[in-house]
């Protein structure tokens, strides 16, 4: 059973009982009279063909407090696209499928980038981002909701914990980020276990205290891809375009509210999604381009909130390193043993090898380049910029007939 002692600047909301989901669903509905919900999903077009998405949308389908469902639809060609409109329609809720590869959105994009600043590569970073300048543009929802497109075990009542806090009216959350216990037959999370979490002692051992450090240690789950906002922040953030994603995410909010408005939630007793390869010898792809990109977006929040790290501190950081990830190895073995959990050895010092190879690439990469590729434009900028932008988007996926049951 959960506990809910609270720790760090964040406010962690276990589920200490049960309720019936009717129940829930029931206030919910109540809530969103007044405060409309979107859920958000970026999806490449292959998710079609896994049965993860198949099942969460018949999952969605059965929410009755959902107003819009978004879904941001990436490497899609037209048969792609029309596939995905026959897909999603099974959602019963009004739903928006924004295909980002259609000539007359990337037609929008050149213009964006001509008038206002280059977005980068392509990415789940840029999916969410065009999803988020449509729901702007509607000014149609209150509340925002993300999903990852791979949960092979989706549960509808995965959105109603999550978006409780921030849909109750007395509650008085602005961000909420799900946490949850990855394992199958063995433990999962390997970036969270044996990357984030020993990086973050490190930081704090060479920085000591420092709030944005306390702030994301607070987080059980740091690099969830589930998470909500009120959509009065959607202008504001600035999202990363890499792997990055989720710490760079959670550095933004904290520029723009403070702790007290942000919690954490226990969303489900056990989740899985899809496992990305770990590619050891390539930093280029799988964990090990994720594990490089985290690092340097690690150093330049900590850069961005006044912390100095000297170049002669960066060999001692991936000695100390090795010890904490060591120790991570140790608690992951103890933790598997206690529960019976199969545990691979070999996997997870390759594991570890890796990371700490990207570890030193994140460093090296950081140094080179201390601004690194910059984060989208937040849709403040871009709207200044252009005032018709929001009118045009909304033109372009109305047009291309995105929106099933207005």
């Amino acid at each position: 059973m959960s506990d809910f002692h609270q720790s760090g600047p964040i406010t962690t909301l276990p589920r200490l009982t049960r309720r019936s989901l009717a129940e829930v669903d029931a206030e919910l509905r109540s809530f969103a009279l007044a405060t409309p919900l979107a859920l958000i999903i970026p999806s490449l077009v292959t998710e079609m063909d896994h049965p993860a998405l198949a099942g969460m949308v018949k999952q969605i389908a059965e929410i009755p407090y959902l107003d819009t469902l978004v879904v941001s639809l990436d490497r899609a060609d037209q048969a792609g696209y029309r596939r995905a409109l026959e897909y999603f329609a099974e959602a019963n809720q009004r739903t928006v499928v924004v295909w980002n590869d259609a000539p007359a959105m990337q037609h929008l994009v050149d213009d964006i980038e001509k008038q206002v600043i280059a977005l980068g590569p392509r990415g789940k970073g840029r999916a969410v981002w065009m999803a988020l300048g449509y729901v702007i543009a509607e000014r149609r929802v209150e509340a925002v909701a993300f999903h990852d497109a791979d949960v092979v075990d989706y549960e509808r009542s995965l959105l109603a914990n999550l978006a409780y806090p921030i849909l109750h009216p007395r509650l008085n959350f602005d961000y909420a980020k799900a946490y949850y216990a990855r394992f199958t037959d063995r433990l999962h999370g390997r970036v969270t276990r044996m990357l984030v979490r020993p990086l973050l002692q490190v930081f704090t051992d060479v920085v000591g205290y420092h709030p944005y450090l306390s702030y994301l240690e607070g987080f059980r789950y740091p690099l969830a891809g589930e998470f909500a906002m009120v959509s009065d922040m959607l202008r504001r953030l600035r999202i990363p375009g890499d792997w990055g994603l989720e710490v760079g995410l959670l550095f933004e909010v904290l520029r723009h509210r403070s702790a007290r408005r942000v919690c954490q939630v226990d969303v489900a007793d056990h989740f899985e999604h899809k496992h990305q390869g770990l590619s050891p010898e390539d930093a280029s792809a799988g964990l090990n381009r994720m594990a490089v990109d985290i690092t340097k977006h690690l150093l330049r929040t900590l850069a961005a909130s006044g912390v100095v790290l000297p170049e002669s501190r960066f060999k001692g950081m991936r000695v100390a390193y090795q010890r904490y990830a060591e120790d991570a190895v140790a608690d992951s073995f103890a933790v598997s043993v206690f529960n019976h959990l199969e545990y691979d050895r070999h996997a997870e010092e390759e594991a570890l090898e890796t990371f700490g190879r990207a570890f030193a690439e994140g460093c090296s990469q950081f140094l080179e380049d201390p601004l690194g590729t910059p984060s989208m434009p937040n849709w403040s900028r871009v709207i200044s910029a252009m005032p018709e932008i929001g009118p045009r988007m909304l033109q372009v996926v109305r047009e291309l007939g995105g929106i099933i049951k207005p």
